[in-house]
C-alpha cells in the first residue's frame, strides 16, 4: 500500500526536522520535503505533487494565509495548519479553514521542541484523515486573504413556535464550516442552538464570536448554570463537555470537565444523551461532518426519544465519518446535501409550530 506523502511547511528548522521525524515514524507516511517559506513550498509542490502539507499558519515572505488561498484555487490539495494556542492563532486558524484547510493542530505554549512531539499522535492521525478529506476548490477571495463572503440571505421569520423546541448539532472534521452553513441561515427567532464541534481549548471563543457576527441567531460559548433561550446559539467549549438539564420550566446549559467520551473532549455523545434524556420529542438533531463515530449511538437514543434527526450525505461532508456511523446505527429520520439541512429544519419546525408532544 502505498504511503502518504507530505511536505512540512514552517519557518522554524527545528519544527521542520521534529514534524520530518514524526512523519518518517509512521509506517504508513512519509515526509518527502520541508519548505522554509510559502514561496519554497510552491515550488516542492509543483515538483512532489504530495498527498497533503502541514502549513505553519504565520510564515515569513508570503502570509500563510495568502498562500493558503492560492493553493486552494489553483492546486486544491489536503491542508493540516499548525497553529498557535493564541487569539491570534485562533482567528488566522478559523480563518484557514474557511478557505479549505481540512483540519489544525494547535501548537502547545510549553517549549516548541517539547510541545511539537506531544502533539505527534494528533499530528499524525490528521494527517492521515487529511489524505482522504473530500477537497474542493476554494471560492475566489476577498482582500485579505479570506473567502468572500456571502450576500446577506432574507431569511423569513418562524413565527410562533414551542419554547420547547430545541436544535442540536454534532460535528467535527470540517465541520467549522459545515456547522456555519446551517446557523447563517436561521432566522433570528429561532428555537435554541446547542452544538458540540470538537475543538481543542483556546478557540471555541473565537468560533462563537466569528459566527455571533455572521449569524442572526446570537451565539457564544456555553456556560454552566445558563439558561438556554430560543434565538440563541450555545458552542461547547474546547476541552470541556457540554450538556443540557431541565430545571422547572427551563433548560440550563451543564459544562464541566470529565474524561473523554469517544476519545473527545467536549463529545457529542454527551451532548445527544443528555437531549434525548432531558428534551425528547421536542428535540431535533443535526449530524455533520466528521471523522469517527462520536454521537452515533446517541442520536439513535434520541430518535428512539421521539427527536427528529438530519444528517449530512456523503458528497457533502468533507470526511463521511460521523454521518456514516449515524446512518448504520439507524439515527437518521433524512440523509440530505449540507445547503439543503437549514432549509429542511424550518420546513419542519414549521410544520409542527406549537406541536410540542406529537411527531408528525
Amino acid at each position: 500500500m502505498a504511503k502518504t506523502s507530505v511536505v512540512v511547511v514552517d519557518d522554524s528548522a527545528l519544527v521542520r526536522s521534529i514534524l520530518t521525524e514524526i512523519i518518517n515514524r509512521q509506517s504508513d507516511m512519509h515526509c518527502i520535503g520541508a519548505a522554509a517559506d510559502p514561496l519554497a513550498a510552491r515550488e516542492m509542490i509543483r515538483a512532489l505533487n504530495p498527498d497533503v502539507i502541514t502549513l505553519d499558519v504565520e510564515m515569513p515572505k508570503m502570509d500563510g494565509l495568502d498562500f493558503l488561498s492560492r493553493l486552494m484555487r489553483l492546486r486544491p490539495m489536503p491542508v493540516v495548519m499548525v497553529s498557535t494556542l493564541t487569539e491570534r492563532g485562533a482567528e488566522v486558524t478559523l480563518k484557514a479553514l474557511e478557505l479549505g484547510a481540512v483540519d489544525f493542530v494547535a501548537k502547545p505554549k510549553i517549549g516548541v521542541a517539547d510541545g511539537i512531539r506531544a502533539l505527534a499522535q494528533d499530528i499524525t492521525d490528521k494527517i492521515r484523515i487529511a489524505s482522504r478529506a473530500h477537497i474542493r476548490r476554494s471560492p475566489t477571495p476577498a482582500a485579505g486573504g479570506t473567502a468572500a463572503p456571502r450576500p446577506a440571505v432574507n431569511i423569513p421569520s418562524l413565527g410562533r413556535l414551542s419554547t420547547e423546541k430545541i436544535i442540536f448539532i454534532g460535528a467535527s472534521t470540517g465541520g467549522t464550516e459545515a456547522t456555519k452553513d446551517v446557523l447563517v441561515n436561521l432566522p433570528a427567532d429561532c428555537p435554541a442552538v446547542c452544538i458540540t464541534q470538537h475543538m481543542p481549548p483556546g478557540f471555541t471563543r473565537s468560533y462563537a464570536a466569528r459566527l455571533d457576527g455572521l449569524c442572526k441567531i446570537k451565539v457564544k460559548e456555553a456556560q454552566d448554570g445558563e439558561r438556554i433561550l430560543p434565538g440563541h446559539g450555545y458552542i461547547a467549549p474546547g476541552g470541556m463537555h457540554f450538556s443540557i438539564e431541565r430545571s422547572g420550566a427551563n433548560y440550563i446549559a451543564r459544562v464541566q470537565d470529565g474524561d473523554p467520551v469517544n476519545r473527545h473532549k467536549p463529545s457529542v455523545e454527551v451532548l445527544f444523551n443528555s437531549a434525548a434524556r432531558v428534551v425528547g420529542q421536542n428535540a431535533l438533531a443535526i449530524m455533520l461532518t466528521g471523522m469517527g463515530a462520536d454521537g452515533a449511538r446517541a442520536m439513535k437514543t434520541m430518535k428512539d426519544a421521539g427527536s427528529y434527526n438530519l444528517v449530512q450525505d456523503e458528497a457533502t461532508c468533507v470526511v463521511f465519518g460521523m454521518p456514516r456511523e449515524a446512518i448504520a446505527a439507524g439515527a437518521a429520520d433524512e440523509i440530505l446535501p449540507l445547503q439543503s439541512i437549514a432549509p429542511r429544519l424550518l420546513e419542519r419546525l414549521r410544520s409542527t409550530a406549537g406541536m410540542s408532544h406529537n411527531r408528525v
